[in-house]
């Protein structure tokens, strides 16, 4: 038997003594995983930065896109075709905007903390001029339901540069409620450090609203006398505006978009390139484009799914 020693040596190869090297493995390719809402491959898609600070995105029945330009005073109008243009301006220094079901766009007035309806021509309603004789701190951002017509607004109070006063005349921020758009204001929830974001389901019988002065975002059952009942910790997670999809996933906005299942499990988080993300609503035609205000941008980004109806 040829010496084992011997045969290494004729081969130009050193012997080798104790267990050898397994073979060299290449780590495996991975890809991203699919969002479950974004639609493959898509990012945010800048539409245009020409604003101050933009925000109260809604979608009328078509799918066109209105959204506010606070600091500059204007309603602006991004329509199916791609295109912008200003609806109104002034605009009583808006912010959160909702159509409600007759096409007409309902404000939250800032400047003079109002409540508005502005009809498709533009012609101003005031719906809410005071609280009793006292200014509210600011309407936000205000949901409509569709299925009593009922209308709920959340009030923080964010001292604006363009205000005389300087404190609040109310004692709390609280969120609330008119059971008609002619109906006194009622608080339905004055137990939250500093609501903002609001949005309910199209059953019209959930509620969520964003306490972004406490970091939390709840979920109430709705009465049948429009009373909020059953307050439930949604998310650890305050937010500036939010929508709903048709899949009743929660869309809170900041830092990006961050996605939640009804069950309050994040499953998407949206990166925008932007310092501060304002607001979301899904838009177009067949509302499965997700319009984003942030600060002085807008963007869309096509979706997997549409938006809640």
């Amino acid at each position: 038997m040829l010496n084992p020693l011997l045969f290494l040596a004729l081969l130009g190869a050193a012997p080798q003594t104790g267990t050898p090297p397994p073979p060299s493995v290449k780590p495996a390719q991975t890809t991203p995983a699919a969002s479950p809402v974004v639609a493959p491959g898509a990012k945010p898609q800048l539409v245009a930065r020409q604003f101050k600070f933009t925000e109260g995105p809604a979608a009328d029945r078509a799918g066109n896109v209105f959204f506010t330009d606070q600091p500059n005073n204007k309603i602006w109008k991004y329509g199916l075709d791609g295109k912008l243009s200003v609806f109104l301006d002034p605009a009583g220094r808006s912010n959160g905007l909702y159509f409600d079901q007759k096409g007409n766009l309902l404000a939250c007035a800032d400047e003079h903390n109002q409540l508005w309806s502005i009809g498709p021509n533009g012609k101003v309603t005031v719906l809410v001029k005071d609280l009793q004789g006292k200014r509210l701190n600011g309407p936000n951002d205000l949901w409509l339901n569709p299925k009593t017509g009922g209308l709920y607004f959340t009030d923080p109070y964010y001292q604006r540069d363009y205000w005389t006063r300087t404190t609040s005349e109310l004692d709390g921020q609280k969120v609330y409620y008119m059971a008609t758009q002619q109906a006194a204001p009622v608080a339905v929830d004055a137990d939250l450090r500093q609501p903002n974001g609001i949005i309910g389901t199209p059953d019209g019988r959930t509620l969520y609203v964003a306490d972004i002065g406490a970091g939390k975002t709840y979920r109430y059952r709705i009465g049948a006398d429009g009373r909020l009942l059953d307050r439930q910790l949604f998310v650890e997670q305050g937010s500036d505006g939010m929508t709903l999809d048709r899949e009743g996933n929660v869309y809170l906005t900041g830092k990006g978009v961050t996605v939640y299942n009804p069950a309050g499990r994040q499953i998407d988080h949206i990166d925008v390139p932007e310092a501060w993300t304002g607001n979301v609503c899904f838009g177009g035609k067949d509302r499965r484009t997700l319009f984003i205000t942030a600060s002085e941008a807008v963007y869309v980004l096509p979706m997997r799914v549409s938006g809640a109806l």
